[in-house]
């Protein structure tokens, strides 16, 4: 599938259909103060009942979109709707049913983490008191502070308080969950852990928008992805489509690299390279085995010969000309 493909719209009913789109943007644009176009003419769509991974490099936009579907800022331009409602207008109806975690929880320090989402617990006017300490104990546990539930948050490190703001989204059932980098600061322990529950959640019919720069986070948790950069939207739709929109590489292990690269070019192959035992180059455009062929005709002693799938890194650089982090 080609790469430009995946940028048409993804297909949906609204939200109250069967399965329809839980965010839907239309033009959204933010100029800031001073003339910064921050996001500009972004037309997203989001599936119900994905994990839905929105990608880019740090600064492409992300957050101040979060922002504006969450009614934290007003947009300069477009519209945002958000389970089927107007945003920032409808944020009294929308909100009670959204779990966010957005650059990070605002705790407060000289609390306990548990004392902690007892007072976002008491805040929820819709929240029945009787049973919020059962609510906090089970959130607590599902994000694994339960042991660390009576040390004041000020002691936490980075990924424990992205924890605790991941238990406060947590506390009721929600119909959508945005996380903003929900595993900065975590070792690989604690990331591998969040993206488990987030794929808990996603099977029990929640609906995850999940903020990353982490191409391999992407790849590994979510279903359905958006790229930005530089505050405009690239490509959106399913991960797997994605990927495959990239045309991968033709991998050649052989104890001759030098003889190995000299045949492919002369068979025409581009971006031939070799990098120990390996000699990499764009797939062939005909038949592989030809040039199979080609290699042991000429005496290259061939060990492995095969074309390796393209990711979500590959099409992100096809159609940007740039990388981001693919690891934390």
């Amino acid at each position: 599938m080609e790469v430009g493909r995946v940028t048409d719209r993804i297909e949906g009913t609204r939200v109250d259909g069967a399965r329809g789109v839980v965010i839907e943007t239309r033009g959204l644009t933010k100029r800031y103060r001073g003339g910064q176009l921050a996001v500009d003419r972004l037309d997203l769509s989001v599936p119900e009942g994905t994990v839905f991974g929105f990608l880019g490099p740090n600064g492409s936009g992300k957050t101040t979109t979060i922002r504006m579907l969450m009614g934290l800022i007003e947009p300069t331009g477009g519209s945002a709707e958000v389970l089927g409602h107007s945003m920032p207008g409808a944020a009294r109806t929308v909100l009670p049913r959204v779990g966010a975690l957005i650059e990070g929880p605002a705790l407060y320090g000289f609390l306990s983490g548990r004392d902690n989402l007892l007072r976002y617990d008491a805040a929820d006017p819709t929240a029945d008191p009787r049973s919020r300490r059962t609510r906090v104990g089970a959130a607590l546990d599902r994000v694994g502070l339960t042991a660390a539930a009576g040390k004041r948050a000020r002691a936490y490190s980075l990924g424990m308080k992205q924890r605790l703001g991941l238990a406060a989204a947590l506390l009721r059932p929600r119909r959508l969950l945005v996380l903003d980098e929900p595993t900065n600061g975590l070792d690989p322990q604690g990331m591998r852990e969040i993206r488990a529950l987030v794929r808990e959640l996603a099977s029990d019919g929640t609906t995850v928008f999940l903020s990353s720069h982490l191409l391999d986070e992407i790849e590994q948790v979510c279903t359905h992805a958006a790229v930005m950069a530089r505050g405009r939207l690239i490509t959106q739709g399913p991960v797997a489509e994605l990927a495959a929109g990239a045309r991968g590489q033709l991998v050649v292990t052989t104890p001759d690299p030098g003889e190995a690269v000299r045949v492919l070019k002369e068979r025409g192959l581009t971006d031939v390279s070799a990098d120990g035992d390996r000699v990499l180059a764009e797939p062939p455009e005909g038949d592989p085995a030809e040039v199979t062929a080609a290699l042991v005709a000429a005496g290259v002693r061939v060990r492995g010969f095969g074309i390796e799938r393209g990711s979500l890194e590959d099409a992100f650089v096809a159609l940007t000309g740039e990388g981001f982090d693919v690891a934390q």
